[in-house]
């Protein structure tokens, strides 16, 4: 019998933390979700456009993590030169677990940013939008939004192809 990868704890986050604790953890839980939602779902169902705007898992994947690397590397913490494309289509040599891995790499990266702020009040270096650097705690509110909302079109694209639904 093959070992498997540990399936992570989908339950949200405890309650009783400080801020920043609490704001990573709900994060990562819909970090998670989204992956869940993508993994074991066969080809070519995992990149077949569930609705007609043609978003699927793996396009999900790929933007979130331009998203990832956008706000928390490049917006906050000010590292390269320019942002990540996040409108970039999938092609036929993006796999689900290479997207996988990558979308893991940059939350891994996000979450080094996030550790090291001292201050969620303390604005970034430079801004994705025409407006001045946000602070780390709007952008993890933020990035909760975006993830979330992310995580909820998975909810239906995984329901359409194979009717699994819950986290």
């Amino acid at each position: 019998m093959e070992p498997t990868e540990p399936r992570p704890d989908l339950r949200p986050p405890g309650t009783n933390t400080d801020e920043k604790t609490t704001l990573l953890a709900f994060l990562d839980y819909l970090r998670e979700c989204v992956l869940a939602k993508a993994a074991g779902v066969p080809e070519p169902a995992v990149r077949t456009p569930g609705v007609p705007s043609g978003t699927n898992l793996l396009l999900l994947l790929k933007h979130l993590t331009a998203v990832e690397l956008n706000w928390f590397v490049w917006a906050y913490a000010g590292e390269g030169e320019e942002p990540w494309a996040d409108e970039d289509p999938v092609s036929a040599a993006d796999s689900a677990a290479d997207l996988a891995a990558a979308y893991r790499a940059a939350v891994a990266r996000a979450n080094e940013v996030v550790r090291a702020c001292a201050d969620l009040d303390r604005p970034g270096v430079r801004s994705l939008r025409e407006t001045p650097p946000p602070s780390m705690r709007w952008v993890l509110v933020h990035m909760v939004e975006e993830t979330a909302r992310h995580a909820g079109h998975a909810d239906i694209l995984r329901e359409r192809i194979d009717g699994s639904t819950g986290r």
